[in-house]
């Protein structure tokens, strides 16, 4: 499950880099993602609506095991 939660990351990882911000995964625990945003995604106000609506989204699509992502 690990690989292709990475995947979905790298699927997402260069939309959040073209905007000065990454994303790097922390753990997975009882099928909830933590990841922690970093540089502009980090101090966005918009960040929260980045991890549900974009990073959330992405995730369970392609691994719909997943319940859900959470910032750490």
């Amino acid at each position: 499950m690990r690989e292709k939660v990475e995947e979905a990351i790298e699927k997402i990882r260069p939309s959040l880099q073209m905007d000065g911000g990454d994303i790097e995964l922390v753990d997975i625990e009882d099928n909830v993602v933590k990841v922690r945003l970093r540089g502009a995604c980090g101090s966005c106000p918009m960040s929260v609506m980045t991890l549900k609506m974009g990073v959330e989204r992405i995730v369970k699509e392609m691994v719909p095991e997943i319940k859900s992502v959470e910032a750490v």
